[in-house]
């Protein structure tokens, strides 16, 4: 039996946490076995067992420390789901979905971003501010393993996240495009609220400590700064990302209220 129940070794295949694992079902994911905590079956986790029976998914209430060896370091919350490994979207999908949607791109780039916490706390707030997706190098990068994807809170599971080969070329790409690519830097002249941050746009934001790399840095066409009025020098990049994407989301909504001939 518990063979059966362990996903494969690199542990992809995990979707941890009670949100996560309830997105994953809702999305129509597939998913082969929600494994839940047998003193908590009946509790908070009603509602992901109910969703789960009836999408006809089977579910095993097992002994919570099968969960916790399964989770490693990674807080289950009593539930996890065995899922297919979420895949990648390629750059040419996502502009090819957001051209049938008929809308300005409105993406954000994540250079060099290895917290898995970080990337899902990007993608939880993209997800929430409207992105159409969020782009990662596939090297240097955290990867769509199980704490990212309960760090998102399900977002992961609704919002594309695309792999580049090489996130240089993949912006040169977005200017061709017509896409707009914008970053901030603490020493900017320019604040991140005057109004330049508008679809269509790639936002990039760099990693923990290092920031962005030079030849990424090279290709912004604006570049913004977030003030700092503390002794502190920076802000945590989900932080960043979460203020720049409701700036984009701002001015895009207030464009479309001019266009429209609605107040607000």
């Amino acid at each position: 039996m518990a063979r059966a129940l362990r996903p494969d070794a690199s542990g992809d295949r995990l979707v941890l946490g009670r949100r996560a694992v309830l997105e994953a079902l809702r999305a129509g994911r597939p998913v082969s076995r929600v494994l839940v905590s047998g003193e908590a079956s009946r509790g908070p986790l009603g509602a992901i067992v109910r969703e789960a029976r009836a999408r006809h998914v089977p579910v095993d209430a097992v002994d919570r420390r099968r969960l916790d060896l399964l989770a490693r370091d990674v807080r289950h919350q009593g539930v996890a789901a065995i899922a297919a490994e979420r895949a990648l979207a390629s750059l040419d999908a996502i502009l090819a979905g957001i051209r049938e949607r008929g809308e300005p791109p409105f993406l954000i780039a994540l250079d060099g971003v290895l917290d898995p916490q970080n990337l899902g706390a990007v993608i939880r707030t993209a997800e929430a501010a409207g992105a159409h997706a969020v782009i990662v190098p596939r090297r240097r990068a955290a990867g769509l393993g199980p704490a990212v994807v309960r760090a998102s809170a399900g977002a992961a599971e609704h919002l594309p996240v695309c792999g580049v080969p090489n996130l240089v070329a993949a912006l040169e790409r977005l200017k061709r495009e017509g896409v707009w690519v914008a970053c901030a830097d603490a020493g900017a002249p320019e604040l991140y609220d005057t109004g330049s941050l508008v679809p269509p746009i790639v936002l990039v934001v760099g990693g923990e400590g290092r920031g962005l790399h030079r030849l990424v840095r090279e290709r912004c066409d604006r570049v913004v700064r977030i003030p700092l009025w503390g002794r502190v020098e920076s802000l945590n990049v989900s932080v960043a990302a979460a203020l720049l994407l409701y700036e984009v989301a701002h001015r895009r909504d207030a464009t479309s209220r001019t266009m429209s001939g609605t107040s607000p």
